[in-house]
């Protein structure tokens, strides 16, 4: 745990969400590279994705506003009271989706043709933010004297630290999604990352120690999104087959017309050689018929004895 500055420069858990962006972008364009997807979508990918992160650490910081008013409406609404990973992703994915939704048409690639793999770029950058949120102290678990133990500087006690067992669970997540896609060619790895990441979040919330609010009186306001992953991830299997099977149909409509065109393009290129060769043959006939300058007629001697 080093929640403090180190050498009174930086702090490790910007250092490590600095890293895990690096990740991130790093695995997008390595990808982009692999798969020939289209230099300009990947370049848009990556401006909208920082736009996307950087309203998103304001939405992260909104949706924990809103719970903690919830939970203690006397203290009135206090905008910035901590952030919240599935408020930052669900405001994110909007501002991305609403810019695809702008932008798309300048592009030949769709969203479709990368879906797979985005996933691997979300989980290894909540990864290392997970290990920054293990050395700046927050979003620790409950109190425990197991060897799991660990003890932060603003606590008294052991506690489970939750930020280490989910940054695990993201690596190795984004491990079997990278191997799947990569090995397989797996095309529903967004519904993998959002049933598993949904279960495994719902799960590690009864170890979670930190308050961060109550929804529906009974549940953490990250359960109750971890359902709607889990609900959402299902839904986004079928859905993604059918985008699939018509994306597949799209591309090979575009195939067949370019097939057309080409052909079209070769034949009128023969038949305009072909036209040449045959006008160039015209000509060589006719010269070939036509006598020659060097070429003398048969010249005839009248005798006179031979008219009478």
């Amino acid at each position: 745990m080093l929640p403090g500055k180190i050498f009174g420069l930086f702090y490790m858990y910007g250092l490590m969400i600095s890293l895990g962006l690096l990740a991130c972008f790093g695995l997008l364009f390595f990808f982009g590279k692999k798969k020939k997807i289209e230099e300009g979508f990947i370049d848009y990918l990556l401006y909208s994705g920082l736009a996307s992160i950087a309203l998103g650490f304001g939405s992260a910081s909104l949706f924990q506003s809103v719970y903690n008013y919830i939970d203690n409406p006397e203290a009135g609404f206090q905008f910035g009271g901590g952030m919240t990973f599935i408020g930052g992703l669900i405001g994110g994915v909007a501002v991305f989706l609403i810019l695809y939704s702008i932008f798309r048409k300048k592009y030949k690639t769709r969203l479709i043709d990368v879906l797979s793999f985005i996933p691997c770029c979300i989980l290894i950058a909540h990864a290392f933010g997970r290990v920054g949120c293990f050395f700046a102290g927050c979003c620790y678990g409950k109190p425990t004297d197991s060897f799991l133990g660990v003890q932060f500087p603003n606590l008294p006690y052991k506690v489970h630290a939750t930020q280490l067992y989910e940054a695990i669970f993201l690596f190795a997540l984004c491990a079997v999604c990278f191997l799947l896609y990569w090995k397989k060619n797996f095309r529903h790895n967004f519904s993998v990352y959002l049933i598993a990441y949904g279960i495994f979040r719902f799960c590690i919330e009864f170890l979670r120690g930190d308050d961060r609010g109550k929804l529906l009186g009974f549940i953490s306001p990250s359960q109750f999104w971890s359902i709607l992953m889990v609900v959402l991830g299902v839904a986004c299997y079928f859905l993604s087959e059918y985008f699939y099977k018509r994306r597949a149909a799209e591309v090979a409509a575009i195939t067949e017309a370019e097939s057309v065109t080409n052909a079209e393009i070769a034949s009128a290129s023969v038949n305009s050689v072909n036209s040449v060769d045959s006008e160039s043959g015209i000509e060589n006939a006719a010269e070939s018929v036509s006598p020659t300058p060097e070429e003398e007629l048969p010249k005839f001697e009248e005798k006179p004895e031979e008219l009478l």
